[in-house]
């Protein structure tokens, strides 16, 4: 009898990934310059890095600080905007044969309508990443969209008018209760929703008395902050019926596969791409090596099913 081979497709809204692995948003360019290291089309999809409607210069140097399990960043959105993002990467996005994810910002719900509306007319688009939850921007009322319900709601509900394209919403874990949130976002039209970005954070010069960011504050990512991750992505799973992509300190296979069991649909890696390269191509072979260990044939048998 042919032995049957193991499966690691996944579905997000429209989206059929051929494996749960997504590389974040801003830790990954558009993949040109990792196309020169490995095969991206090896990968679940790719997340674009954050663009606006217009150019941002992002926030003042220094703007990326090591710590100790992790990284500090406060990079501030820095990007050309949408109509320059278009012209200098849709040739190379749309040769690729994974599914893109463009991540998009904005300082009030009109605007990530506005660059939905015009994602929209593009074939090699398959969802858009609203990053509602970058904590280093200023936003109007000085508050994250994704630190309210109702804001949330705002902007997912803007965008679900004019785009049909998969909604991912992109949630801080600078809140006291995530649920809320993630309740908020499935109904006002998000079809997935990703948790979580970085954790806000500071680290401080003791000799001139200075923070080391220019920002002074930024978002935190690496290992330190995965077991917080974890805790919030099964929170958030267990709260709502839409898929739910983890993310938050993946650096293994073991990591991936404990968000996955907590009831993640898909992962995202962000901050292990900058220390080695290929580590999402290493993460995938090891879901596939693990199903075989457990006698497993598909990812799916294994998504959500953390015994308590």
């Amino acid at each position: 009898m042919k032995k049957r081979e193991i499966n690691l497709k996944v579905k997000l809204g429209k989206m059929v990934l051929n494996n749960p692995v997504i590389a974040a948003s801003g830790t990954f360019g558009c993949g040109r310059e990792y196309s020169q290291l490995m095969d991206i089309n090896k990968l679940g999809a790719i997340t674009t890095k954050t663009i606006t409607l217009k150019p941002r210069c992002g926030n003042p140097p220094p703007r990326i600080v090591e710590t100790p399990a992790g990284m500090l960043n406060a990079i501030g959105l820095e990007n050309p905007g949408v109509e320059i993002f278009i012209a200098e990467n849709k040739d190379f996005l749309k040769s690729l044969k994974v599914p893109i994810i463009v991540s998009i910002a904005g300082t009030k719900a009109g605007e990530y309508a506005c660059l939905a509306k015009i994602l929209s007319n593009y074939k090699w688009v398959a969802g858009l990443e609203l990053n509602i939850s970058c904590p280093n921007v200023k936003y109007k009322d000085k508050r994250q969209f994704a630190q309210d319900p109702k804001l949330t709601s705002q902007v997912v509900s803007q965008v679900r008018k004019v785009i049909s394209k998969t909604i991912i919403t992109k949630l801080s874990p600078n809140v006291s209760n995530i649920v809320p949130i993630a309740r908020a976002a499935a109904k006002a039209g998000s079809d997935v929703i990703s948790v979580i970005n970085t954790l806000i954070g500071m680290s401080i010069n003791i000799h001139n008395y200075r923070p080391l960011l220019g920002n002074v504050i930024g978002g935190l990512s690496g290992p330190a902050i995965r077991p917080v991750a974890l805790r919030m992505t099964y929170e958030a799973a267990r709260s709502v019926k839409i898929p739910v992509i983890g993310m938050g300190g993946i650096t293994t296979a073991d990591d991936a596969l404990q968000f996955l069991i907590c009831g993640a649909r898909a992962v995202e890696v962000g901050t292990a791409n900058f220390i080695t390269p290929r580590v999402m191509l290493e993460i995938s072979r090891g879901m596939e090596h693990y199903l075989k260990d457990k006698k497993l044939i598909d990812i799916k048998q294994i998504i959500g099913k953390l015994k308590i």
